[in-house]
């Protein structure tokens, strides 16, 4: 298979080097805005011939098509911010090419209403194009990461093999990770953070379908597996609660992430302050969005892996009924921080996130996943995906949860 990866920050560059050697890739373009980003995880892989560095603006499609076609490549790999999602999406499919991404179109809050009703929800863009991916006879395959990814496989898995009737798909992330030496930083894009953080969070029951409410609320200290502990976790728009009602019958959905209360708190200074704002202004000569000031004052993320302590556990708890009784279960992946860094030299959260497309992409190479048009995780046969997880020894595991003791 011949890609084109777009991105090589801290998930590109694990996507990059976790792609190093599988006998699947014949040939892998690193392109990047930041050409020296590029060139340096080239460097990383050892300047291996079936890797090239290029620049590439990812919001400019035509020069997304012309670098597709001028490389001959089966498959765009999206890796960057998800406000480059429909440029390269559309760039994917103008070429004729099959696309991955690990995150969905983004969504835009209801005008009248923002924590009540859905405006413009994740992932609508890209579904909207249903019919021509479908017709193009390529394959578009959405949200194949860590979460949004995994977690929609482990619901599947559980849909399909562990309950007769699912109720709640569920996704909890937590832990008991940390960044040392830092006043303030974060594990992925802030741009990306405060996007997910302070929109409101997307919510689903079969009977009322989806709708929205405040951020940060809902907070429950869900029980942690391998020692963990309750963590307290708090509503935040992903993409599961999107993707999971498309193809699974189920009663609910919803997303929490364990943020801290300080974390929080941050958060929230910044939006009432306007430094969340992507919308331009002038300082000085200059004109710049307040977001950005806010990414370029804290850590790049691809800078942090040894500072990264503890693990992070990324999962899904699943409720229903098997055999007549309640059942509930929580499937999952558990990465240590230091771990992770001394095996590979990657931050923790790049390695989580940057497997799964990965094998992903083996799948397609090998055949064993197959489609045409847009699909999602839910769509794809979990247990070729999990039983290569086996085999390359990447953890994952599922607990048994006695029916109502899943908080604390």
């Amino acid at each position: 298979m011949k890609v084109l990866l777009i991105g090589t920050g801290t998930v590109g560059e694990a996507i990059a080097q976790l792609s190093r050697g599988r006998p699947w890739l014949e040939k892998m373009v690193l392109a990047d805005y930041n050409l020296e980003r590029a060139q340096y995880v080239h460097s990383v892989v050892g300047h291996d011939p079936r890797y090239s560095a290029v620049r590439l603006d990812a919001g400019r499609k035509a020069d997304i098509v012309a670098l597709a076609k001028a490389e001959k490549v089966d498959l765009v790999m999206n890796a960057v911010d998800p406000r480059f999602v429909m440029p390269i999406f559309e760039a994917a499919l103008e070429a004729g090419i099959d696309y991955i991404d690990m995150a969905v179109s983004l969504s835009e809050p209801h005008p009248d209403e923002p924590f009540r009703k859905v405006g413009v929800m994740l992932g609508e863009r890209q579904f909207a194009m249903a019919d021509a991916w479908k017709g193009s006879g390529r394959m578009a395959l959405l949200g194949i990461g860590m979460d949004p990814g995994l977690t929609d496989l482990f619901a599947k898995k559980a849909a399909k093999d562990l309950f007769d009737e699912v109720h709640g798909a569920h996704v909890r992330d937590g832990g008991d990770m940390y960044i040392d030496g830092y006043a303030f930083a974060t594990v992925f894009s802030i741009w990306t953070t405060i996007e997910e953080c302070l929109n409101p969070p997307l919510l689903y029951e079969k009977e009322r379908g989806w709708f929205t409410t405040e951020p940060f609320s809902g907070a429950e200290k869900f029980v942690f597996p391998e020692g963990v502990g309750p963590v307290e976790c708090v509503n935040v728009e992903h993409e599961e609660v999107a993707l999971i009602p498309r193809a699974l019958d189920v009663k609910s959905a919803s997303f929490k992430y364990a943020l801290g209360a300080e974390f929080i708190e941050i958060l929230k200074t910044l939006h009432k302050i306007g430094l969340d704002s992507t919308k331009k202004i002038r300082v000085g000569n200059v004109e710049v969005a307040p977001r950005d000031v806010v990414m370029a004052l804290t850590p790049d993320p691809m800078t942090v892996g040894d500072r990264m302590f503890g693990r992070a556990i990324v999962g899904t708890w699943v409720t229903g009924v098997k055999d007549g009784r309640p059942r509930e279960v929580y499937l999952y992946q558990m990465a240590d921080a230091q771990e992770i860094w001394r095996n590979h030299g990657l931050q923790v959260v790049g390695w989580q996130t940057g497997f799964n497309p990965v094998l992903a992409m083996e799948l397609i190479a090998e055949g064993a996943w197959k489609a045409e048009g847009i699909v999602i995780p839910e769509e794809m046969d979990p247990d070729p995906f999990l039983g290569l997880m086996d085999t390359l020894g990447i953890h994952h595991a599922m607990t048994e949860i006695e029916p109502g003791k899943a908080t604390a």
